[in-house]
């Protein structure tokens, strides 16, 4: 073909901007375990597809060629801008880069990646103290990284949409919701009422930005002050829940357990001892 406009056929194009976002996406992701290496490899694998068809061979086009110009007759669908296919169908007849949807996937790519690698940072903080990632973006989000990878890929579908592309993406939408689901079986079963309090706080994939507009108390019920008196919840972790928890809700658990082995734990961790008093000898 030897269509003026015609922008493909250019596969080392194509090579290197797949590598470049892979490369983009390990930088931030940095996966250090099997589960995290499938997730970047499905990333890179929609990636992959994706920028065959912008620079390599436009599949899309050639499959759909017969509908495209039979409803859309004034476009010149083997021109490279006519791979924008969204501009192109509602009728954005300048420069697709700066059309609506171009510029609403750089929005969408843009947050992904930054998601992606705030994630990372405090994740990495987190591991390195053997401890929950509760802060930073997981105040807000429990799979922040997850996500990240979601709205990098429809930034993309919105930006070049092709057949293949769309019809890997609900498959990776899936596996990404099933791999958070896995970790978080992980979480359950080594920090108990902890991480499951924590669930019920914090939202999996959609952010609650009004979390801390509202008053969380960071334990429900007295299974997680079990967990936390017999050692299974890491001291770091426990320190930054408690100066979230007020003085008087300590001192209702405190004093219901009276000479009781909970009450010296507490006071050997915590040195409560001193500070909270029961009964006749509470301070006022």
């Amino acid at each position: 073909m030897t269509h003026a406009d015609y922008g493909y056929g250019l596969w080392g194009l194509a090579l290197v901007n797949a590598a470049v976002f892979i490369l983009f996406a390990f930088s931030f992701f940095k996966p250090a375990t099997k589960r995290d290496w499938r997730s970047l490899g499905a990333f890179s694998a929609f990636i992959i597809a994706l920028f065959a068809e912008m620079y390599g061979f436009p599949l899309t086009i050639f499959v759909l060629s017969g509908w495209l110009q039979s409803y859309f007759p004034a476009v010149d669908w083997w021109s490279h801008d006519a791979g924008h296919l969204l501009e192109m169908m509602f009728g954005w007849r300048v420069n697709p880069h700066y059309g609506p949807f171009h510029i609403a996937s750089f929005v969408l790519i843009g947050v992904g990646y930054w998601l992606i690698s705030v994630a990372w940072t405090a994740l990495h903080l987190s591991q390195r103290k053997h401890q929950l990632a509760l802060t930073g973006i997981y105040a807000r989000i429990r799979h922040p990284q997850y996500v990240g990878f979601i709205l990098v890929m429809l930034g993309f579908l919105l930006q070049w949409p092709t057949l293949l592309t769309l019809a890997m993406f609900p498959v990776l939408v899936v596996m990404y919701i099933r791999l958070a689901r896995h970790e978080e079986k992980e979480a359950l079963a080594n920090f108990g009422e902890v991480y499951r309090d924590y669930m019920a706080r914090v939202p999996g994939f959609i952010p609650d930005l009004t979390i801390h507009s509202r008053r969380r108390r960071p334990w429900r019920s007295l299974t997680g002050m079990a967990d936390v008196i017999a050692g299974k919840v890491n001291a770091d972790v426990l320190t930054g829940l408690i100066i979230r928890t007020s003085l008087p809700d300590l001192t209702a658990h405190y004093c219901s357990n009276p000479g009781s082995t909970a009450q010296s734990s507490w006071e050997g961790k915590f040195a409560l001892h001193g500070q909270i008093r029961c009964g006749a000898d509470a301070r006022h």
